[in-house]
């Protein structure tokens, strides 16, 4: 264990990226039992103490999120230089769960941490994902279906882990291996709608796994939702600038860039337009290699996401549960 154990976080919010994180970050921060680190999401232990490789840094904007990175240690340990006495230590990255290395990283570091992780439908968290990423003008790709079909090779080339549509929904794999790495008592599992329809109830719920009060934290208004922009030549003039002006972004420090891309996001923000909902036929062409994490989510759990596999044709579209070695 860490000799310095005593500022370290006491827990973390692992994920998943868009499952309702922040909008959790900002609602425990208002217990005054807890102490939410200021930089919402440090990525510390994604980094193993070195900065970000450049082999990871090959997607529009890739470089200048890199810069954003917490990765000396004696830096990560002064956020949580402002916790008052007795208060429980947290940070939220939400790209823990995902990362293994990260896993291992954190839990070598911090023994008895408490992991919450929340999950979404993975199909939902993925297009959430482009709408996110397209209304920062970085996703080229217009079609969602055809953004994600080219995952794999994104991945192979090196694009960071926010372009992983499929791979950040795979919440079976990603819990089995935490799983083996710290008992289950010390791992909360949230579902997105839980956090939307039962914020009360589930906060509590977080509180009494933390050790703090319930009843105590509320929750904040959402400000990490992005709008859905229509594809438009216009949009797409401004978001070549937008890609640009990022990739220029990655020699200048972060909060520069922040401050000159506000105009440009505002312009592409006025495009917007209602979200549409994904189409069946989509939602089930990328659903359909998820269905085994699915099954295993439910091994794993004793529980039944069997929601998540709406409009696709139940009968005969579902995956059969593993079966033993």
């Amino acid at each position: 264990m860490s000799d310095d154990a005593d500022r370290l976080p006491q827990f973390v919010i692992a994920g998943a990226p868009k499952a309702g994180t922040t909008a959790l970050h900002a609602a425990l921060a208002t217990h005054p039992g807890l102490y939410l680190s200021p930089v919402k999401e440090p990525k510390y232990y994604l980094t193993g103490g070195r900065p970000p490789p450049r082999s990871r840094q090959r997607g529009p904007g890739d470089a200048h999120s890199a810069r954003e990175w917490v990765w000396r240690r004696a830096d990560y340990l002064r956020l949580f230089d402002g916790a008052p006495p007795g208060t429980v230590r947290g940070e939220s990255t939400p790209f823990y769960l995902h990362d293994r290395a990260a896993q291992r990283r954190l839990v070598a570091d911090v023994p008895g941490v408490r992991v919450i992780a929340v999950v979404r439908d993975p199909v939902d968290r993925a297009w959430s994902n482009w709408v996110h990423l397209r209304a920062d003008g970085l996703e080229p790709e217009a079609d969602f279906a055809r953004a994600v079909e080219r995952e794999e090779s994104r991945v192979a080339a090196g694009w960071a882990p926010f372009w992983h549509y499929r791979g950040l929904g795979r919440y079976g794999e990603q819990l089995r291996d935490l799983y083996a790495l710290l008992p289950r008592s010390q791992v909360l599992l949230l579902r997105y709608r839980q956090l939307v329809d039962t914020p009360r109830e589930t906060l509590d719920r977080v509180s009494d796994f933390l050790g703090v009060e319930p009843g105590v934290a509320h929750t904040v208004a959402p400000e990490n939702v992005k709008p859905f922009v229509a594809d438009t030549p216009r949009y797409r003039a401004l978001a070549r600038v937008t890609r640009a002006g990022a990739a220029l972004g990655a020699y200048a420090p972060p909060r520069v860039w922040r401050q000159v891309s506000r105009p440009l996001l505002a312009a592409l923000h006025a495009g917007r337009v209602p979200r549409p909902p994904v189409p069946v036929d989509v939602r089930r062409a990328v659903l359909a290699p998820l269905l085994p994490d699915v099954a295993l989510l439910e091994e794993l759990t004793g529980e039944s996401f069997d929601d998540w596999r709406r409009d696709t044709g139940r009968g005969d579209f579902r995956s059969r549960r593993p079966t033993s070695a």
